[in-house]
């Protein structure tokens, strides 16, 4: 049983001395005892060491009674008699264990429900008659109490734990468990608001905004259930071995992260469905670990809203705009985070100005400071705050991974059976995106895909080529042909040329660019569109300027008001590209030059460079290496950035290209994560200047890997093949992991075929690629990390060679089927559920050594054999 139904909610302070109570206290100078004892001789209310009464054993009764009523809320709806009688029930169950045939190691093998039965059983007579709420109440108090029991046996005894070592182990960490989950429990003078704000994250996080997806005439939102597509993030071990795990699990085990990803890569989507799961009260298994937790989401441009200083706690809520702000009760936000209840999730550091991000450091260093149990995660683009920018206040720095081939093909499924094309379009674009390198370029993130989806479906098929004109036609898609194809407009109607709502629109997103925002207050908008609109006649005499807003606002589909008054861009990415085209048709080049070092800047001074003609391109481009080239401290990000405007700049003078190929050429190779994370963004280009592995030092022959395989296309398979036959571990562990963002079957004859196979585990996440595998005569250590069937991995692994496994994924299954391997001697478990089931693998009779996950409750382990080393790691 998880200890989320155990109602009684009775903490471990409250039961021990109670529990301890009903026992005879061993005399001055006893030991630990060595054998089974009849629990009726260590009763202290009957025999001839009795020291409790009957009287005292009743109020013992009454406490846990009094207790548990209060803490789950039936106080209020019992009427005094069904109290009483519940106490008079409770006090003859734990009477029952003076009569009760079974000694104490008996009762530790039984469990602690099935003692609970048996005590309650001979009693059913109390109950009859009372309410549900009162035979509940009864149960959960004598189940409660037996925990309490069995955990006193086992600590007074050396006989039990030696031979019960799992079931000790179980009804420690269950007692645990509930300690924790009862301190994540309101008291019940918050528990009405805490539902009331549940009801409202679930409702204002619970969809998403689809780009292209129409469900209704006025919406495009997504339900997140069906929306949410589960990722990657991924990190290294202390060891530097590649880590990799479902992007929901960050917080699992982990108190503190901060995960980076690029823009449309899923941290907002990943914010929303951590708020909403913790909202709920049917949390998936994988999921418990947000049991109880009361999720804060703060998102930083709304935070710093028009200057607006970083809220303290108390001012939360109502930093957001939550509609129920007010009816929090009074130190209901103190109570929560000193219990450590809180789930902190700062979305955007990106999105305040460069400057004051430090003060955001700050900020968060001090509310941990003040608040030091709850969980964290700071979601950030890459290049906004360096590596190791948390590093003092311990958190754990992970990066979204780029969707894998599968991640593209499920969100294309998913898009179109939404959109009601799954026939028409979507198996057609599944072909496109596997055919087409470069449009299986631009898929690697949920924006890019969704845009890729809508326009395909727009256009009948047909797909622009490059980023530029994929989003020049999302613009027009979404600024005229829609409205136009649904027939909106009718006579009368205010109508905007596409021209013209880019003229205006682009303007806005400039402002927020330039004053470092993401945010823009609605008087700051019309003051803006009316001086726009004294040069634009034929558009101001179709009406006001807050008539004309409120039309932008309502048919573009680019602009959104988060809260009444406030104005933002759908997506980060239409602001900076819209900001970027008014600053090149402004001519502010030098502006744009002079703010390229700050990272707020970056995908618009990329996208300003696919905007502007050949001459304004060499205008740019050679003042960033002339920047660059004149100053230490940015020298390097200036001259990337150049690097990366390449696969923008569709036109170019070549003496102009070699002079920025050339200074990137001196970043390579990669010494750190951070530098191979920005040559990666690049893009394909720097795959001509990778060096190696000849003349490299293991850490750069790493980081030189690492920087191929994020660029995540198939045209950095000949880079990666050059490193194949390189021995260090961490370089055949990153090869080994990458192999599903690749060609399977190129991947694995061109790469996974020629990697040593010291140590190291091949990761499979598909059929295919155990199939590959069996073609190159198997492959000793395997790491499963998709829920394959049992049948798939039996058929496609040669049985003879496999010697290690470890299990990622939830294959939902039993063990026995693991006797198929004869030579299987080692088996890890890494499976996300807090509970594992073991008792199947006493049929592996090869196994030697079992790796467990520290945080997961093992089920059956006493039944494996004596001689089977448990391990517990991670």
């Amino acid at each position: 049983m998880e200890p989320v139904s155990i109602g009684a909610r009775l903490a471990s302070s409250v039961v021990v001395p109670l529990v301890k109570k009903l026992f005879v206290a061993d005399g001055p100078g006893a030991g630990l005892v060595d054998r089974p004892v009849r629990i009726s001789s260590l009763v202290s209310f009957r025999g001839e060491k009795r020291t409790l009464s009957d009287a005292e054993l009743r109020k013992i009764a009454e406490e846990l009674v009094e207790r548990a009523a209060q803490s789950t809320g039936v106080s209020e709806r019992l009427p005094g008699f069904e109290r009483r009688a519940v106490v008079n029930a409770v006090t003859h169950s734990l009477s029952s264990m003076g009569h009760i045939d079974m000694d104490d190691v008996q009762a530790v093998q039984l469990g602690y429900l099935e003692l609970s039965r048996s005590l309650r059983s001979g009693n059913q007579a109390a109950t009859l008659g009372l309410s549900s709420d009162a035979v509940l109440l009864h149960a959960r108090v004598v189940d409660t109490a037996c925990l309490h029991i069995l955990h006193f046996f086992t600590t007074r005894s050396t006989f039990i734990p030696r031979t019960l070592l799992e079931q000790s182990r179980k009804i420690e960490e269950l007692s645990s468990k509930i300690d924790m989950l009862i301190r994540r429990t309101p008291s019940p003078a918050d528990g009405g608001f805490e539902e009331r704000y549940a009801r409202h994250i679930s409702s204002k996080h619970g969809k998403l905004t689809i780009f292209g997806l129409d469900l209704s005439e006025s919406s495009r939102a997504w339900p997140l259930d069906a929306a949410y597509l589960s990722l990657e993030a991924m990190g290294t071990t202390v060891g530097e071995i590649p880590l990799v795990l479902p992007a929901e699990q960050v917080l699992a085990g982990r108190d503190r992260v901060l995960l980076r990803g690029v823009a449309g890569s899923g941290k907002t989507t990943l914010v929303q469905w951590l708020a909403v799961s913790a909202a709920r009260d049917d949390l998936d298994e994988r999921l418990l670990y947000l049991h109880g937790l009361v999720p804060f989401v703060l998102p930083m441009r709304s935070l710093t809203r028009a200057g607006a200083r970083l809220p303290t706690p108390d001012e939360f809520l109502s930093a957001v705009g939550c509609p129920i702000a007010h009816a929090q009760p009074t130190g209901w936000y103190d109570r929560v985070l000193t219990a450590g209840r809180g789930l902190m999730l700062v979305d955007g550091i990106d999105e305040m100005p460069e400057g004051e991000r430090e003060e955001a450091r700050s900020w968060l260093r001090d509310l941990i400071g003040a608040y030091p149990k709850n969980h964290w995660l700071v979601t950030s683009r890459p290049s906004a705050v360096r590596e190791h920018w948390l590093a003092d206040e311990k958190f754990t720095e992970l990066d979204l991974a780029p969707m894998s081939r599968d991640d593209v093909a499920a969100f294309i499924r998913r898009w179109h059976k939404a959109a009601g094309s799954a026939d028409a379009y979507g198996k057609e674009l599944l072909y496109a995106v596997r055919a087409k390198q470069e449009l299986a370029r631009l898929a690697t993130n949920p924006l890019m895909c969704a845009l890729i989806c809508a326009l395909h479906r727009d256009r009948r098929g047909y797909l622009p080529d490059g980023r530029k004109e994929l989003y020049d036609a999302a613009l027009s898609m979404l600024l005229s042909r829609r409205d136009r194809e649904r027939g909106i407009y009718q006579t009368g109607d205010m109508r905007i040329g596409e021209t013209h709502q880019v003229q205006l629109i682009q303007k806005l997103a400039y402002w927020l660019i330039r004053n470092g925002r993401s945010e823009m207050d609605a008087r700051d908008v019309l003051d803006l569109l009316s001086q726009a609109l004294t040069a634009m006649p034929r558009v101001a005499e179709q009406g006001t300027a807050q008539q004309i807003y409120r039309y932008l606002l309502v048919r573009s589909g680019l602009l959104l008001e988060p809260i009444e008054g406030t104005m933002q861009f759908i997506h980060r990415t239409f602001q900076d590209y819209l900001g970027a085209r008014a600053a090149v048709e402004s001519l502010d080049f030098d502006f744009l030059g002079g703010n390229a070092h700050l990272d707020q800047w970056e995908d618009v001074i990329r996208m300003a460079v696919a905007h502007a003609r050949p001459a304004e391109r060499t205008r740019l481009l050679t003042g960033l290496i002339e920047r660059g080239d004149t100053s230490k401290d940015t020298r390097h990000r200036l001259h990337l950035l150049a690097a990366a405007c390449l696969d923008d700049a569709t036109e170019l003078d070549p003496a102009v290209r070699t002079e920025v190929q050339r200074r990137a050429e001196r970043l390579i190779p990669p010494r750190s994560t951070t530098r191979a994370r920005a040559l990666a963004d690049v893009g394909p280009v720097v795959l001509e200047l990778l060096q190696g592995p000849e003349d490299l030092t293991a850490d750069e022959a790493y980081f030189t890997v690492l920087t191929a395989v994020r660029l995540g296309t198939d045209a950095a398979i000949p880079v990666l093949t050059r490193f194949r036959s390189v021995n260090d571990l961490r370089v055949r562990a990153e090869l080994a992991l990458a192999w599903s963002r690749f060609d399977t079957e190129r991947y694995a004859e061109e790469v996974i075929a020629h990697l040593h196979e010291d140590d190291l585990y091949f990761v499979v996440s598909s059929v295919r690629e155990l199939k590959a595998l069996r073609r190159f005569g198997g492959r000793s250590l395997l790491r499963i990390t998709s829920p394959l069937s049992i049948d798939e991995i039996r058929n496609c692994c040669v049985a003879d060679r496999v010697t290690g496994l470890c299990v990622a994924a939830d294959l939902r299954c039993s063990w026995e089927w693991l006797g198929t391997f004869p030579h299987l001697t080692e088996l890890t478990l890494e499976i996300p559920l807090p509970d594992i089931d073991v008792s199947s693998l006493r049929h592996v009779r090869s196994l030697h050594t079992l790796r467990l996950p520290t945080a997961a409750s093992v089920v059956g382990a006493e039944l494996l054999s004596p001689t089977l080393e448990i391990v517990r790691a991670g």
